[in-house]
């Protein structure tokens, strides 16, 4: 089932400030927060759509991808970016729960935060560089890539943090002259995790974590651009205490291929074809992504002419097509000559028929692009 957009899901406009999109967002998860509809799986459902929707368009580099490339261009093709891709409602709430305010005994969840004060910490994220030749942009492809990432010590235990009994929280009263005040804050020692470790395994940090090497597939849609970032959602760094794992950030980059150039979904190719071919016409391949195909060169084809080859570009990232092919012919002077072959030239130097009759109407190479598309 195909994802919803996530403004229509929020129920906001592309141009909504940071301030409206926080607003929209309370607004559907106190509606459809799970305190407030027990054992409703559709109520679960839209609580978790609305969480997905706002993690990405409240991230401005995340907004501007998902406005340019959609759904695909913020990971949902490699992983299943955001929300939607397996996070737990511990998952979200460790990440939003500040939205809830004192709504629902301090913003937790009763189902996972074991007293409503406890929360779950997320790991850092990691961020890898996979470079991908033309080939495996124009189909798409899936790498195995090996990440050093922490995780969890076998052996390491934990114990129920002295400092707040387990809750998360520690009160403070204060005296004043209005009388005693109570504050409530997040746990120093252990974070508000509620736990702190007991034993540490043989190499383990103060957290219990260790450095492991990990092979991560990853699927890599395909028309995927340079600099584009995928997100590979709980494939960073573990998280102390049990906590919600980091994502995986995955960066395009493009390998230059020999003879094709990449604008876009479009592909340029420059032809050189000989004096005589653009004179008297003939056939020349041109290389595809992979393969090749046949073009016509027309008698008295003039240098810097355009051919299109459409649909041999590269694929939407977003699966709306494919771009073009295009040949620009380039007239190639051959820069020595034998006697025998400046005689036969010499002889036609003065011919009318060889003698330059340039049209001043004659469109430029960038407008001859631009008509194409029109």
């Amino acid at each position: 089932m195909a994802k919803r957009d996530y403004y229509e899901v929020l129920g906001i406009s592309k141009s909504a400030s940071q301030a409206d999109m926080k607003k929209a967002y309370r607004k559907l998860a106190l509606k459809y927060h799970p305190d407030r509809n027990p054992d409703d799986k559709e109520a679960e459902a839209k609580f978790k759509e609305a969480a997905e929707a706002y993690e990405v368009l409240n991230n401005p580099e995340k907004r501007q991808r998902y406005d340019r490339f959609g759904h695909q261009g913020v990971g949902g093709a490699a992983g299943g970016g955001g929300f939607g891709g397996g996070m737990s409602m511990d998952d979200i709430f460790s990440q939003f729960g500040d939205i809830f305010g004192g709504a629902f005994g301090g913003g937790g969840f009763s189902g996972g935060f074991g007293g409503g004060g406890r929360r779950r910490r997320k790991g850092s994220n990691l961020r890898i560089k996979v470079k991908l030749e033309l080939s495996e942009i124009q189909n798409g492809t899936t790498k195995k890539i090996k990440v050093n990432k922490l995780v969890a010590a076998e052996g390491t235990t934990f114990k129920t943090c002295h400092t707040c009994k387990g809750v998360g929280q520690v009160n403070r009263i204060t005296n004043t002259i209005l009388g005693q005040m109570q504050t409530t804050s997040t746990c120093p020692t252990c974070s508000g995790t509620g736990q702190v470790v007991d034993k540490r395994a043989p190499g383990a940090d103060e957290n219990g974590l260790v450095r492991k090497e990990e092979v991560i597939s990853i699927d890599i849609p395909a028309g995927v651009e340079e600099g584009m970032q995928l997100n590979v959602s709980g494939k960073g760094n573990a998280a102390p205490m049990g906590g919600v794992p980091g994502d995986l950030l995955v960066v395009i980059e493009e390998l230059e291929h020999g003879y094709l150039k990449r604008n876009g979904q479009n592909l340029h190719f420059d032809l050189y074809v000989s004096f005589i071919d653009a004179v008297l016409g003939g056939s020349a391949e041109v290389p595809l992504v992979e393969g090749k195909a046949k073009i016509n060169i027309a008698a008295g084809t003039q240098s810097g002419k355009l051919v299109r080859l459409k649909g041999k570009g590269l694929p939407s990232v977003q699966s709306y097509g494919k771009g073009d092919l295009l040949v620009n012919i380039n007239v190639w002077t051959p820069q020595e000559l034998s006697k025998d072959e400046k005689k036969i030239l010499e002889q036609l130097k003065d011919s009318e028929n060889f003698q330059p009759n340039a049209d001043h109407s004659e469109k430029s190479f960038f407008q001859k692009v631009k008509d194409m598309f029109e």
